[in-house]
């Protein structure tokens, strides 16, 4: 998953070409060894209609060949050897290191969680002396955990698709060699404690409960063991990402808010509801689409998507209708609201949100894996701008 919580935008995208016929296609490494991976119409390893993905990520370049009738990878290497002091210094190994940190932490994830515990902490304000330097520290501190939590859920599935994400996603750390697997196993140990330390030293149950159920929720999904890698199951997998990020995210950190830091009576008011209801649909629609750039590793290792199960096409159709009620739907609780300064906020906002989807998708190549993948991305910023608008219901 790209992201259970707090868990998947990604500024290198891999793409694929056309499938090999007539064209040639090469690799070139960019140091003082060139090497050079070269296929034409001559070339009697490939049989079948195949697809090449081309990754560079600094030092490594790597060309995938995947043979769609057989299932199989043929894998081509080509490692060219900078050398000199370039990518070794002082720096350029500190740029180096936060970048393959950043797309470790599946960033996307991170903001939208963080959009959205401010947006739900921010629906138990009454009035204006609850912005108090307590509120504004509670706040942070379960942004700040469900951070550790988000970078210990993503990394292992991470560490549990490596071989899978050599496919769908060669430009993560891991895919790419960039990180060892220890080095992985450490960061989502390290982060998952941490995680919990903090949650515990905050002395929240809400908040506590909140990081323990994500990060269970967050290990089935993904570890490769018996009776779980939840991930396999589509139906259950989306279960999953619903519960995480429609249920616990806005009721949870809700009440770390209210009960907690503001000393209230557990109650749930309209907004809180609302966005229960609203991002059930939107948990949905991320289970959904997150799996249709990642077709092809998918198929080839197994996991039974909905998109590998019903095709590319009509999942994304499937995923648009769905937003589409969902918008629907706000638009009728906005017209009810008793103010008028929420009814058309509501109302405008949602019509604007809607018709920019529909507009988006009907311009969307569905046949180009990163026309798919940046609309994925343009769903995530859907996410974001509703986490805006939910504090202005009522």
């Amino acid at each position: 998953m790209k992201s259970l919580i707090i868990g998947s935008f990604c500024n290198k995208v891999s793409s694929h070409s056309p499938p090999f016929s007539d064209a040639i296609y090469s690799l070139e490494s960019t140091g003082r060894n060139p090497v050079s991976l070269r296929a034409s119409k001559h070339n009697r390893v490939i049989q079948s209609q195949s697809i090449f993905v081309r990754h560079d990520t600094g030092r490594f370049s790597k060309s995938f060949l995947l043979s769609r009738k057989q299932k199989t990878i043929h894998v081509a290497n080509a490692v060219s050897e900078q050398v000199g002091s370039d990518d070794t210094s002082p720096q350029n190994s500190s740029p180096n290191a936060l970048d393959a940190f950043y797309r470790f932490s599946r960033p996307h994830t991170v903001i939208g969680t963080a959009l959205s515990i401010v947006s739900v902490s921010l629906l138990a304000v009454q009035k204006l002396s609850d912005f108090s330097p307590a509120f504004f520290i509670g706040v942070l501190e379960a942004i700040v955990a469900a951070f550790f939590m988000n970078i210990y859920i993503v990394g292992l599935n991470q560490l549990s698709d490596i071989e899978i994400d050599k496919v769908n996603k060669p430009y993560l750390p891991l895919a790419s060699g960039e990180y060892s697997v220890k080095t992985g196993v450490i960061i989502v140990s390290s982060f998952a404690l941490m995680s919990f330390w903090l949650g515990w030293v905050v002395g929240s149950w809400p908040l506590f409960w909140a990081l323990f159920i994500s990060f269970l929720l967050g290990t089935a999904y993904s570890i490769n063991i018996p009776m779980l890698r939840w991930k396999r199951f589509a139906l259950v997998a989306a279960m999953c990402i619903l519960a995480v990020r429609a249920v616990i995210v806005q009721i949870a950190f809700y009440l770390h808010i209210q009960t907690f830091v503001l000393g209230r009576l557990t109650v749930f008011p309209k907004p809180v509801i609302f966005a229960t209801g609203f991002m059930s649909f939107f948990s949905v629609v991320i289970a959904l689409f997150k799996d249709i750039p990642d077709i092809v590793g998918d198929k080839i290792f197994g996991i039974q998507s909905f998109t590998v199960r019903l095709g590319q096409k009509r999942v994304f159709w499937i995923c648009i209708s769905l937003l589409e009620v969902a918008y629907g739907a706000a638009i009728l609780v906005g017209a009810s609201s008793p103010f008028i300064w929420s009814r058309y906020i509501t109302i405008l906002g949602h019509v604007i949100l809607g018709l920019l989807l529909w507009g988006r998708a009907k311009s969307t190549d569905l046949e180009s894996k990163s026309a798919i993948t940046s609309f994925y991305m343009f769903i995530w910023q859907l996410f974001y701008a509703e986490y805006l608008l939910i504090p202005l219901v009522r």
